[in-house]
């Protein structure tokens, strides 16, 4: 093939690759939560998608125009607010904390139910009322969030960024209180933590990219339309 044959054809499949959808799901729990409103919506991803094992991170379906990418939970905003994803599933509390204007969220997928929470030491909450707080240094993954929560209280937060093992930190003498994700409150108490106070409800949505939606209407709309009757149907058949 001559190199003009070979540049052609390599254009024509890059076109390709860039007229699918892209929807962007996040690893972990959630992944599997979701795998039963994907198959009612008639989205099967191929062999391989659900195994944590494999190392692939772009997978096909059974729509052959739509692709699924899996990476790690706030990076499905980075993707759709970048328009490399054009939908994907993300947590409230990723939306929240991203807070991008060309992210939409549709439908509630009525899944990832957690509960963001402050919590702090019980021994804590017998040295003072938090209600008397006018600054705190806090641990979390949500510095944007939770700056504004306290704020909204009158409350000055210095927020030190963590991604994991939040729990840590008061023990360790990090911080005093920590602000961080919970579903039955197990880790906090195995860490000798007690919630102080609720911040926000969590569940996981299905999100779009609004300029994807805008220039292509008709596809992602059939998507929003396939999932919430697949939330619909798994909803009556409990």
């Amino acid at each position: 093939m001559t190199s003009l044959g070979q540049g052609w054809l390599d254009t024509a499949v890059n076109a390709d690759k860039q007229d699918k959808l892209i929807l962007a799901l996040p690893k972990g729990r959630i992944l599997h939560a979701i795998r039963p409103i994907m198959e009612h919506a008639g989205l099967i991803p191929e062999d391989g998608f659900f195994n944590e094992k494999d190392r692939r991170l772009r997978f096909t379906t059974n729509d052959p125009m739509v692709d699924i990418i899996r990476v790690r939970s706030f990076d499905v905003a980075t993707f759709l607010a970048y328009g490399a994803a054009q939908m994907g599933v993300a947590g409230s509390d990723v939306l929240m904390e991203f807070d991008h204007p060309d992210i939409y969220a549709p439908v509630d997928l009525n899944t990832g139910h957690c509960r963001m929470v402050v919590a702090t030491r019980a021994e804590t909450l017998t040295e003072e009322d938090p209600r008397s707080w006018s600054h705190v240094r806090v641990a979390t993954k949500y510095p944007r969030l939770t700056s504004q929560y306290f704020a909204a209280r009158g409350v000055q937060a210095e927020c030190i960024k963590l991604n994991g093992a939040m729990e840590l930190a008061p023990g360790l003498g990090l911080c005093r209180r920590i602000v961080d994700l919970v579903e039955t409150g197990s880790t906090l108490e195995a860490n000798g933590l007690v919630e102080v106070e609720e911040i926000a409800k969590v569940t996981s949505k299905l999100v779009v990219n609004r300029v994807a939606w805008k220039t292509r209407p008709e596809a992602i709309s059939n998507w929003i339309k396939r999932f919430r009757e697949a939330i619909d149907d798994t909803q009556n058949s409990r």
